[in-house]
């Protein structure tokens, strides 16, 4: 026995395999689609151990999609460039001049920085924005603001920010079924040829309900949903998330995550989690422990 590898790390590793072998038989064959964004994105190390695990997830049969964001590089090169930017509702306003830089950072540099780190990683993978193959429909994004005094509603211009209006799943399928991991960049056209700039979230949601996923995998910056006493809770209900957002638990930044699981999960998916993207290996611990990370919102039962 190595000096360096004493028997008790060895089962510890052996009780790991143990638990994990069910949910490998169990999720085999099921489509799993993660949403890759955050800090998470900026830390190679991370990012290094994500593409590992996308690898060794598509190793042990499960169907992968990545969904990718990329705001902190997008916010940079903006920068960069001295082109202002401003946000509503947490979604950047986006003008002919940005969305020009927006599809650069997300299908290039980002989409094929992960693509290659996937590959370096001993998979296969393909990148693809919305515009490939038509596969993503885009309509606008609109908001309204109420004047506080008179009430009235004033639209707000987001300029090309878009929403899936339709995915057409089997053209991602193609991909998968010849054992490759589409690496998705969530910009796509609309029906007049306009190139709209869409939030990773929603994009990943579209993409799962699309493929009727097992699972959709949102890699944030958070924990996952929190209680009224900042505690983790671990699984709820779509009836129980409602109820939150109702009284203001979630609120801010998660409520359109959460709405993003609730959309996917009463269309098709099984489930959907919220969990943070900085914790190494966070997608192997929710789908190969019994525990898991995050906070897991399942389907409506009956």
């Amino acid at each position: 026995m190595s000096a360096d590898r004493p028997m008790h790390t060895l089962h510890d590793k052996a009780a790991i395999l143990s638990e994990a072998l069910p949910y490998m038989r169990r999720y085999a064959g099921k489509t799993f689609v993660v949403k890759y964004g955050g800090h998470a994105m900026g830390d190679e190390a991370i990012r290094r151990m994500f593409a590992e695990d996308v690898v060794l997830l598509r190793q042990v049969g499960i169907r992968m999609v990545v969904v990718h964001g990329g705001g902190p590089q997008i916010g940079a090169m903006l920068e960069r460039l001295k082109i202002k930017s401003e946000f509503v509702d947490g979604l950047r306003v986006t003008d002919r001049e940005t969305v020009e830089v927006v599809e650069m950072v997300l299908s290039g540099n980002i989409n094929k920085g992960l693509v290659a780190a996937i590959s370096r990683a001993g998979g296969l993978a393909v990148g693809l924005s919305g515009k490939d193959g038509g596969f993503v429909t885009a309509r606008r994004v609109s908001r309204t603001k109420r004047d506080p005094d008179s009430h009235i509603e004033e639209v707000l211009d987001l300029g090309f920010v878009g929403e899936p209006e339709s995915v057409d799943g089997a053209i991602l399928r193609r991909f998968i079924d010849a054992g490759l991991v589409p690496v998705v960049a969530p910009i796509a056209p609309g029906r007049d040829g306009e190139t709209f700039n869409i939030n990773a979230d929603t994009m990943a949601g579209a993409v799962a309900r699309a493929l009727g996923a097992e699972r959709l995998l949102l890699l944030t910056d958070v924990e996952g949903i929190l209680d009224r006493d900042g505690r983790l809770i671990p699984e709820l209900s779509d009836r129980d998330a409602h109820a939150l957002i109702d009284a203001g638990v979630i609120h801010g930044g998660m409520i359109p995550k959460v709405r993003t699981c609730l959309d996917a999960v009463e269309n098709g998916v099984a489930a959907a989690v919220i969990m943070n993207g900085r914790v190494p290996h966070a997608p192997l611990l929710e789908i190969f422990t019994e525990r898991g990370v995050g906070t897991l919102i399942r389907a409506p039962r009956g």
